[in-house]
């Protein structure tokens, strides 16, 4: 048996990327999956393409940057399953704009999105997992959570800000028996960046050559499930080089500086 076996595991941006990646790892091990994202009729394919019936999928479309209603979703999800294990906040959105030319209504999507909807998704379920004595939250982060980078300012912040609410959290809810895992991805191989925001508040519409060449979004999910088994706090996923950068940054942050300001704006 599994160990996600029969566990209830929620988990939002499940309709592209690394979210769907997850889902088919997931379904593959026998877990119960709630399924969240803006767009239904993606979550649909997904779950069809995984093979999952609806006595192990619950299909819950859900806009981050509109959160009135996220307790009653965790209520509607607790209902159907009992109780929710796992979950992991996935959902997001990138950045393509520099600082300068972005208006702070951008900047505020950005944070409600990232930042706001996984805290508001994770005080809904939180209760549950307070009162059973266990459960695992997992936040997908980045390594712009460690550091900055061109065309990305607002973007770095929410992740950072990411590291700090949970952080905290997971000090907090130690005692409880609740674990809290901070996921920070490199350069995966996702539509992020078609999908970015630009100042002009539209999508970016084309794919980084940095992350054309990243890690395979199946491979991270699989490393993102093996730190959860483990029950790690954090974890970095990407290659060698993307390692050394957040060591770097933390052990000489001034050589780090000079190195990080010559690379490729893209």
């Amino acid at each position: 048996m599994s160990y996600f076996t029969g566990k209830t595991i929620w988990i939002t941006g499940a309709s592209s990327g690394i979210g769907e990646a997850l889902t088919t790892l997931l379904a593959k091990e026998g877990a119960k999956l709630v399924l969240s994202s803006r767009r239904e009729t993606e979550l649909r394919r997904v779950q069809q393409a995984c093979g999952l019936s609806d006595d192990h999928c619950m299909i819950l479309p859900l806009d981050l940057e509109h959160l009135d209603a996220v307790e009653t979703l965790a209520k509607s999800v607790e209902n159907r399953f009992g109780g929710i294990d796992i979950l992991i906040n996935n959902g997001g959105i990138s950045q393509r704009s520099f600082a300068k030319d972005t208006p702070v209504e951008i900047d505020r999507r950005l944070m409600e999105v990232n930042f706001l909807g996984p805290v508001a998704l994770t005080k809904a379920v939180l209760p549950g997992m307070i009162t059973r004595k266990k459960g695992q939250i997992v936040v997908i982060s980045s390594v712009s959570g460690k550091f900055g980078f061109y065309l990305r300012s607002t973007y770095a912040a929410t992740k950072h800000a990411l590291h700090g609410f949970f952080e905290s959290l997971r000090m907090e809810v130690y005692n409880d028996q609740v674990k809290v895992l901070l996921v920070c991805p490199g350069r995966i191989s996702t539509n992020i960046g078609v999908n970015a925001l630009t100042g002009e508040d539209k999508q970016y519409k084309e794919a980084d050559s940095y992350h054309a060449i990243g890690m395979a979004a199946e491979e991270c999910a699989k490393q993102i499930l093996e730190a959860i088994k483990e029950m790690k706090d954090e974890v970095i996923i990407g290659s060698t080089v993307e390692r050394r950068a957040v060591f770097m940054k933390r052990i000489f942050p001034g050589l780090f500086s000079r190195m990080i300001r010559k690379q490729k704006i893209a």
